[in-house]
Order: C-alpha cells, then structure tokens, then sequence
C-alpha cells in the first residue's frame, strides 16, 4: 500500500537538499537557482518506529522490515504556474498524483542564496503556492463542470455527484478558501478523492530553519506555526543543512552529533511521522522467526482489508485474525506469555485493527 508526498516550495527553500537527506542520496540536484530540479525525484524512506526492533529481538527474527513512505521532489513553482510559468503545468500534474504535500518554507537568512521574490516571509510564500493551487482549482473545475453538463441530462448518479462536489469545490475556492475545506459526508468521500483536487491534499508545513535554530525554531517559524493552527493544518521546524549532514554520518556518529545540537531526534524523523499522522496512517505488525515486518494502513481499516495489504488472497479468503496488542506482546515477553496472560484474541470480519497490533491472519487459499 504505497503513500505519496509530495515535497513542493518556491525556489532555494531548501527542498532539493532535504530530499536529499531523506532518501541518503545525491539524486536531486540541489543548486542556487531555479527550475534545477526538472524531472520529480522519487525516493523511499523507512517510517522509524523503535517497537519493530523491541518485536523483533523477543521473536528472534532474522530480518526486520519497517514500513515506508515515498517522497517526491517536485520542482519549485513560481508565480503564475497555473498559467504555465515556470514549467508549471507539468510539477502541478505531479502534485495531483501524491496524497499529501510537505510544504518547506524557507525560515532562514542567508545572503548567498537568493530568493525568487527579494524577501524571507514564508507566510506570503505559503499564500504564494496556496493561490497557484487554488486558480489551477478553478480552471480544472470549470472545464469538468462544462463537460459534465452534457451528461447531466441523463440523470447518472455518478454524474450528478461528481457534479455537486465539483460545485462545492468551486463555491469555497470562489471564497478564496482551499477544497480541503468543505465538508464531506462519508457516502462521498471516495468520490471526492477521485477529484484530486491540489488544494484537497492535506498539508504540512515544514519551516527549514538556520542550524541554531534547530531545537526550538526562530520567529519566522513561529510565523508559519501561527497560520497552521489557523487552517487546522499542521507544522514542523527542520534544518536542512543540519539533516544532509547527520544523513552522511554513521548512526554512532549521528546520535551525538544531535545530542551536541540539542536534538532529541533528527528533524526527518519528526518530518516522516507528522506526514504519517497527517495522512491518517497507522502500523499494525506481523512477527516470527523469519522476520518482523511493520505494514501501513489507514486508520479505521478492518481486518480482511488490512490481510490484503499483504497479498490479496488473504483479504478474499480471510477466515480469522488472530491478534495480541503491542503492549501485552511485550509484556509476556512474546505470544505465548501473551496467551497465558489472557490477552491473546480471535477477531473477525468486523474488527477494526489497531495501531500496534501483532497480526497473524488465517484465510482460505
């Protein structure tokens, strides 16, 4: 089950280098001018979560396999990309295709990287990008809504709510508000996600600070905290320069170069699990000899449903989930501890799995 965020910002915020960081390569050109990454740059990063080794060492696994999220270093947009400025056109394409987007605003002065409009304010650079996404909103509304209209007539109930949420869309966007702002019922949801609309995609809001910074951001990045609590959406204060290096350390090295700093844990630590909570996202694990592995749903994700997330055959031909919470996996040093704790269940078709669950699924081949 893959889960895609984009990394978007005007240019020189320091997207390019902090993609760099998180997949520990080189692969993004990161250069002091525009438009230098031309092509979206994907890149796969483990989510960190100390359980799975906690699991693994009780288990006697041979293998531990995390759960992972892909990243995609799209180009920085400049003003009129709606309009096609800049090459606009093609990075909107690729923020349509991502689930969230990590928005990096640059939070830092520095002299000697220039910035595309003359000033550091990351708020009017988040209103920036927020109105290209918004306008590129509009145009692709209006032109659906029009093709729309020819069908309406022959009352599809496809047709007729795709054309109200369509409308909806508009009527918030025309209040200069993002899509992500209406109300969507339950019924409607997988259709509205079919819209992939850009301003629909959740966002997160990543402030790349100086290195002194760091710990406990600066201004600007109280700035960018303020307008996020705002918009209900949510924040987090990176140094990206400080991430490029901790990626080229050895991780003996990378622990005491961030206890040196003040950091509790590196700031792409922070970044993939504010993009995993911000995307409604969850662990459930299975455990054994061979290996312990972590996978990723949705919060709210029965229990055939998440069998399938393994392999398809075991959503169609789920029988049982047999299952122990983390805690008590831990705690009775195991499954079978778990069992004569009393805390060892049999769940069905209707069970809704938990974060941290030990899963063990049984199905018809």
């Amino acid at each position: 089950m893959g889960f895609k965020m984009g990394i978007v910002g005007l240019p020189n915020v320091g997207k390019s280098t902090l993609f760099n960081a998180l997949t520990r390569t080189a692969a993004a050109q990161a250069a002091n001018f525009p438009f230098c990454t031309i092509e979206p740059n994907v890149g796969e990063v483990s989510v960190p979560d100390a359980r799975l080794e906690k699991l693994a060492a009780i288990a006697g696994s041979k293998q531990i396999i995390p759960t992972r999220m892909t990243f995609v270093d799209i180009a920085g947009l400049v003003r009129g990309a709606s309009k096609g400025e800049g090459l606009g056109n093609q990075f909107l394409a690729n923020i349509r295709e991502c689930d969230a987007i990590a928005h990096v605003l640059r939070c830092f002065e520095d002299g000697d990287i220039t910035h595309v409009e003359g000033r550091i304010d990351p708020v009017a650079d988040a209103e920036t990008i927020e109105t290209e996404l918004m306008l590129a909103d509009m145009e692709s509304i209006e032109r659906r809504l029009t093709a729309l209209s020819k069908k309406l007539r022959g009352g599809d109930q496809d047709t007729l709510d795709q054309d109200r949420l369509l409308r909806a869309a508009l009527a918030v966007l025309n209040e200069g508000r993002p899509a992500r702002t209406v109300q969507v019922a339950a019924d409607d949801r997988k259709q509205w996600r079919m819209l992939q609309l850009l301003t629909a995609k959740p966002v997160l809001y990543v402030c790349n600070v100086e290195e002194a910074s760091a710990a406990s951001g600066n201004s600007q990045s109280a700035r960018v905290a303020e307008m996020a609590a705002k918009q209900g959406a949510a924040s987090v204060v990176i140094s990206a320069r400080i991430e490029e290096e901790l990626a080229q350390l050895p991780e003996d090295e990378a622990a005491m170069f961030l206890e040196e700093m003040g950091l509790h844990e590196a700031g792409l630590d922070r970044l993939i699990k504010a993009g995993y909570a911000l995307l409604g996202l969850q662990t459930y694990f299975t455990v054994g000899p061979k290996e312990a592995r972590a996978w990723t749903i949705t919060r709210g994700t029965l229990a055939p449903q998440a069998a399938g997330v393994i392999h398809g055959d075991f959503e169609k031909g789920f029988i049982r989930a047999e299952t122990v919470a983390y805690d008590d996996y831990i705690a009775g040093n195991g499954e079978a501890g778990a069992k004569e704790a009393g805390k060892f269940r049999v769940e069905g078709k209707t069970y809704e799995v938990k974060d941290g669950d030990v899963l063990h699924f049984l199905f018809n081949a």
